[in-house]
């Protein structure tokens, strides 16, 4: 496998992730105008459609100046369309909630259980499934994490738990630490896997005392990251992969199939070798979740499987990620 450098791995950030998220842009003028496009204000629509734009600047300084059409770009600008109702858009398009089986716990699959570690994230994606998320009600690191545990024990069947939000990265190290120190009393529970994007829009957060963390415990560990084109791949990313690895992590991705962003062989190939370049293995394809406000990205299901033969005519077997959707009640993810 191709990996990032040696040298790559002895170079992680220095910047507190903590002060980087706080000067994250939220401002869409202050998007626009820190990627030349400035006189471009008629994009915007008159309000963010009730979620916020957040995206930290090194993300932003990876994205093409002047290009209205970034890939990058179009993944977090809030767009005039999102305000569109449109048959079939929900706001709970995979049923979350009716997979609820306690304070911040969803357990929708055979063996695993998800919690919603936290509510937040450093980037607000604009297709997000979660975007309508009641997070306020529903976060598993409130009170210590206690009632989250208290549901594990009840259910020996669990053997994988899954960290996701929001960002569960986003908690402080000392956060994760203690729900950690509570699997301990949990011996049925052999895996850990974070999904996150942090180390892709901020991977300054892939720091000594997260790595220490992460290098200490003493399960299987695995880290699914998401990217959805090969722009957001940079060598900070690579450094925060390499040092993953190195903590013990598998990393494996997955993306979502966006129109305009990655819906062409030539970007979905170019994402899968750029990421095991870094270290990461392609994992899943997820057709869009169809949550209200993200009906503009969705990607016909017929256009999707043609890409997917593309892919296999092109790539090794294992750089082609599996293509699926999630449907509400499903035991599983469903193939295409």
């Amino acid at each position: 496998m191709i990996t990032a450098s040696p040298s790559a791995r002895l170079s992680l950030p220095a910047s507190d992730w903590r002060e980087l998220w706080r000067h994250a842009i939220t401002d869409p003028a202050e998007l626009l105008r820190a990627v030349g496009l400035g006189d471009r204000t008629d994009l915007l629509p008159p309000d963010d459609a009730g979620f916020a734009l957040r995206v930290p600047r090194g993300f932003v300084a990876r994205m093409r100046p002047g290009d209205p059409r970034d890939p990058l770009l179009l993944q977090v600008l809030p767009q005039r369309i999102e305000h569109d109702r449109v048959a079939g858009f929900s706001l709970d398009a995979v049923g979350d909630l009716s997979a609820k089986s306690g304070h911040g716990m969803l357990h929708k699959y055979d063996g695993r259980a998800l919690l919603i570690a936290s509510g937040s994230c450093a980037v607000n994606c604009r297709y997000c499934f979660r975007r309508h998320f009641p997070y306020g009600e529903e976060i598993a690191a409130a009170s210590h994490w206690r009632e989250a545990l208290a549901g594990l024990r009840t259910d020996p069947s669990i053997r994988e738990l899954i960290l996701s939000g929001g960002d569960p990265l986003s908690l402080a190290t000392h956060k994760l630490e203690e729900l950690t120190r509570g699997l301990a009393e949990l011996p049925q529970v052999i895996r850990l896997r974070i999904h996150t994007r942090l180390p892709i829009v901020l991977p300054e957060r892939v720091d000594e005392s997260l790595l220490a963390w992460l290098a200490g415990l003493p399960l299987q560990k695995v880290v699914v990251l998401h990217a959805n084109h090969a722009n957001e791949l940079d060598a900070s990313v690579d450094a925060a992969c390499a040092a993953l690895r190195e903590a013990g992590a598998t990393l494996l991705n997955q993306s979502v199939l966006l129109r305009g962003v990655n819906d062409d062989a030539d970007a979905l190939a170019d994402l899968s070798e750029r990421l095991f370049a870094a270290g990461v293995l392609p994992y899943y394809l997820h057709q869009l979740d169809r949550v209200q406000g993200t009906a503009h990205f969705e990607v016909a299901d017929a256009t999707a499987l043609a890409l997917m033969e593309t892919l296999r005519a092109r790539l090794p077997g294992y750089l082609v990620p599996r293509l699926v959707r999630e449907v509400a009640g499903d035991p599983a993810k469903r193939p295409l």
